[in-house]
């Protein structure tokens, strides 16, 4: 392989040898211990401060014995796989092995902004593929294959493409629901319909272009119907912003960017959750009907996710195994995007592009399959009774010409630097929104929709919903709706002052509301900037061709047919923004070829992505979901960037590390070890002076083997430790099975912690080139990298720490001043106090004093539980933790 240079997993005499780990890893106890962990940077994460907390703070309480649960099938095929090949009887020793395993997976369930170890997982997968080949071979050999055990082979191989289609199916369903609900919320804002009053504009006017008798105003008053419009608004944002602060917090935002952090291995308990699922659909409609300028797109992928996970959990298959759990994920992704933009290929493509990082042809056709489902299904429901997938599908059968290429390069221009501009001054106002705000979402997300509606209102293309206005702005003005005169020659100058102003409120709009809590993307309102931005340039080149028809420059037109259509000009600068805010290209090219049909406009779409494409490179790689990434510091390595440190791994690994001797240690150190909880894992070496490395042992296998031993049994604090790893299979020496003690006497105990240790760590060499250890990070996943020198311990190394270093050398080539950032914030947030403390005194006066709300912002303190991420995290049990299980 190409990376044996320099890397090996342990293994003192087959240093290059790819196929030993994953055996050794078996025989070096039973194959469900848990993977080595690391000394992690993150440890110091705050605990949770609900029942998971209560479980840690007192380890006896959740790893008592459950004699009566039945033995997962994991569990039992991954016992027999690796006692199978050390030839030892099984029967006797599985109950023990079950319990031990159950046990350290409830521990396990608790530990949240941790990594998965990829390595020790593909090694639990193949041990389960073993244990079911050795099986079915010794059934065909005694003669005793039966109806049911074919049958049951024939499910466990159609079992992935059954849990893809029963997720696809939900998915779609939950799709069309959802866009049912949020047509209706958006128009109630507006009127509502007399003859019946679940009706939405378009169904109580159906077939019919523009209004009809049957749908009402609140009020002939334009003044009260502005109001009303606000009191809506206002009320949606604030019902939406309550539920995902009282039930559900990780509903809040888009959550593309945790999403593709938790597909890569990093664990969120509680975000792909039961609850959050819930929460998350119902809080979406609000949200989208209460004029916020966020999108459905976004949470499109996390509700999709959701219920993939959820539904994914029912089958012991992937309840267990985090690789089959993240082709799931992926899947889940490409549905998402499938049933938001009805472009299923598109939803494929944005799997592989944007969300996951490891993506071979299984997952592919996993997605490509789950996509269509979701499709079928949404298609079947049609919950507009047109036959489109989405509000905003358009069918053009007009051809372009040559000299409209010029005003697509400035569309793609256009879309570049609104990416470039939106990124920046949005990760401003999250930093802001996170110093200052953290403490009262609820009511910034009503002040949000109520200035938005305010501002809104009089504009006609603010005022309705964002993918209402994209389906007026795509359509062709002949034989189309007129709306507002949008089409009629003599309004040309006050439709292009409306679309421009339309443009920039938008924009500023989406800067401030992106990142507010409650469930917020970022795809649609983009794309209605870009569309607002290119019907206006479309315009103005209609304008342009009808005042010189007869210049060599629009040569090319016919004459007996329209020359220039707007719409194209706005569908190009929908297209032009979602690249440029999202960096995303081939992805974009095919969502909009689904959603037009258009074949002829293929290649001006894949003008204006790549010249958008050109410019945003010129401002810094990287969507507003990476940049999120990065703003939040999750540990996720990109593997769209190219680095060239130039440095070797020991200028980056960290060498004072905190090593455990094979023998000679006493309990009582081990337990002070355990007391401080920065550290997640230590190495094993023979000793301190040598330092030849051993093994690696978890923080979490360690404390839960002394919490065992006690149970059973009174130990001395001065009971000698013993952490050498028991021998391969094919030793003399048998394999221990439980955690030994050998006692002369009390003072003499001698407990043996080797079935726990990972003999076959991942290690590498120091002069091993930085870039090489971030590509080892990305292809084959471990949580720690140890650093051996001649066999001994020099360190080791962490995602974390490549990620710090990273950082240092940008920040050094990039030094930035941040000082007046902060002096702006600060001053921004005096008039924010100000004003409030001015109102509440007005409010305060007219009321005369009944009414008092000074005071309510420092009242106003939300449950804070202990989470690092989006303001907290769950207390939820087992129906809200996506991969804790999986760690092992």
């Amino acid at each position: 392989m190409w990376w044996c240079v320099g890397l090996h997993f342990h293994q003192p005499r087959s240093p290059c040898n790819i196929a030993q780990p994953t055996t050794n890893l078996l025989q070096s106890g039973p194959s469900v211990k848990p993977p080595a962990t690391s000394v992690l940077s993150w440890s110091r994460l705050p605990r949770n401060n609900g029942p998971a907390a209560e479980k840690m703070k007192s380890p006896t309480a959740s790893f008592r014995s459950q004699p009566g649960r039945r033995p997962s099938i994991s569990s039992r095929l991954s016992f027999a796989v690796s006692h199978a090949e050390s030839g030892e009887a099984i029967g006797a020793t599985v109950p023990a092995q079950v319990q031990i395993a159950e046990e350290i997976a409830e521990i396990k369930r608790y530990e949240d902004f941790t990594t998965i170890d990829w390595v020790q997982d593909a090694a639990r997968e193949q041990a389960r593929r073993k244990a079911k080949q050795r099986r079915a071979a010794g059934l065909y050999a005694q003669g005793q294959t039966t109806w049911r055990h074919r049958l049951s082979q024939t499910y466990d191989a159609a079992q992935g493409w059954i849990v893809v289609t029963i997720i696809g199916a939900a998915i779609g369903l939950n799709a069309a629901f959802l866009n049912i609900i949020t047509e209706w919320l958006a128009d109630i804002k507006l009127g509502h319909c007399t003859t019946a009053f679940y009706l939405n504009e378009n169904f109580c006017c159906w077939g019919e272009d523009n209004g009809c008798d049957r749908w009402h105003k609140w009020t002939g008053f334009g003044p009260i119907n502005y109001f009303v419009y606000m009191a809506f608004g206002t009320i949606f944002a604030f019902i939406s912003a309550t539920l995902v602060r009282s039930f559900a917090p990780y509903a809040a935002g888009s959550g593309i960017s945790e999403i593709k952090c938790i597909i890569a291995g990093f664990v969120m308990k509680g975000f792909l959750g039961f609850w959050t699922l819930i929460i998350k659909s119902i809080a979406l409609p609000l949200a989208i009907a209460s004029g916020l300028s966020v999108g459905k797109e976004g949470p499109s992928v996390h509700y999709a996710v959701c219920t993939g996970n959820v539904i994914s959990r029912l089958f012991t298959k992937y309840k267990n195994n985090a690789s089959k759990t993240r082709e799931i994920l992926s899947a889940c992704a490409a549905a998402g995007v499938a049933v938001a933009f009805g472009s299923p290929i598109g939803g494929v493509l944005f799997s592989l592009e944007e969300m996951s990082s490891y993506f071979p042809l299984k997952t592919m056709w996993r997605s490509y399959f789950c996509a269509l489902v979701a499709t079928a299904v949404l298609s079947a429901m049609n919950p507009f009774r047109t036959g489109q997938l989405v509000m905003f599908q358009v069918k053009y059968d007009r051809d372009w010409h040559f000299f409209e290429i010029l005003f697509y390069i400035i569309i793609g221009i256009f879309g570049g630097l609104y990416g470039a501009f939106v990124i920046k001054w949005n990760l401003r106002a999250q930093a802001f929104r996170k110093k200052y705000l953290s403490n009262y979402a609820i009511l910034e997300a009503t002040l949000l929709a109520a200035g938005t509606a305010l501002l809104a209102y009089p504009n006609v293309f603010l005022r309705i919903d964002m993918t209402e206005s994209m389906e007026i702005l795509f359509l062709e003005c002949e034989g189309g709706e007129d709306y507002q005169g949008l089409c009629d020659a003599d309004k040309r100058f006050w439709n292009i002052m409306s679309l421009i102003t339309a443009t920039v409120l938008r924009m500023f709009l989406v800067i401030i509301s992106y990142g507010c809590k409650v469930p917020a993307g970022i795809f649609v309102p983009s794309m209605a900037i870009g569309a607002s931005f290119g019907r206006t340039v479309g315009i103005i080149v209609q304008a342009i061709y009808e005042a010189n028809p007869t210049s060599v420059f629009f040569s090319a037109c016919k004459p007996d047919e329209p020359c220039i259509t707007p719409g194209t000009y706005a569908f190009l600068g929908a297209a032009a923004a979602l690249s440029g805010i999202m960096h995303i290209t081939v992805t974009v090219v095919v969502i909009m070829f689904e959603l037009t049909g258009a074949l002829t406009y293929i290649l001006p779409t894949m003008i204006v992505v790549g010249v958008t494409k050109a410019v945003s490179e010129l401002f810094g790689k990287g969507g507003i979901a990476d940049r999120m990434i990065w703003f939040n510091g999750f540990p996720f390595l990109d593997s769209k960037e190219d680095h060239n440190f130039g440095v070797p791994v020991s200028q980056v690994m960290r060498s004072s590390v905190v090593s455990l001797p094979a023998s000679g240690l006493a309990l009582s150190e081990v337990e002070e070890l355990l007391v401080d909880d920065k550290y997640q894992g230590f190495p094993i070496i023979t000793d301190s002076n040598t330092k030849i490395l051993v093994g690696y042992i978890g923080r979490t296998e360690l404390r839960y083997a002394i919490d065992r031993i006690r149970r059973e049994r009174p130990m001395s604090p001065s009971a000698r430790c013993l952490f050498t790893p028991p021998p391969p299979a094919n030793s003399a020496t048998s394999v221990s099975t439980t955690v030994t003690m050998n006692m002369d006497s009390m003072s003499s105990t001698s407990i043996d912690f080797g079935r726990y240790v990972d003999a076959t760590p991942v290690t590498a060499h120091p002069r091993l080139p930085l870039e090489t250890v971030m590509e080892l990070f990305r292809k084959i996943g471990p949580r720690v990298i140890l650093i051996e020198y001649h066999g001994k311990l020099a360190g080791l190394v962490t995602v974390k720490d490549c990620l710090k270093y990273q950082f240092k050398v940008e920040a050094e080539e990039n030094p930035k001043d941040d000082q007046h950032i902060i002096e702006g914030q600060e001053q921004l947030w005096g008039v924010i106090r100000r004003a409030s403390t001015w109102i509440s005194d007005r409010i305060l006066s007219a009321s005369r004093g009944r009414i008092r709300l000074s005071g309510q912002f420092d009242e106003e303190r939300p449950r804070n539980r202990g989470g690092a991420i989006l303001d907290g995290d769950e207390d939820v049990g087992d129906e809200g933790v996506e991969m804790e299980r999986r760690q092992s």
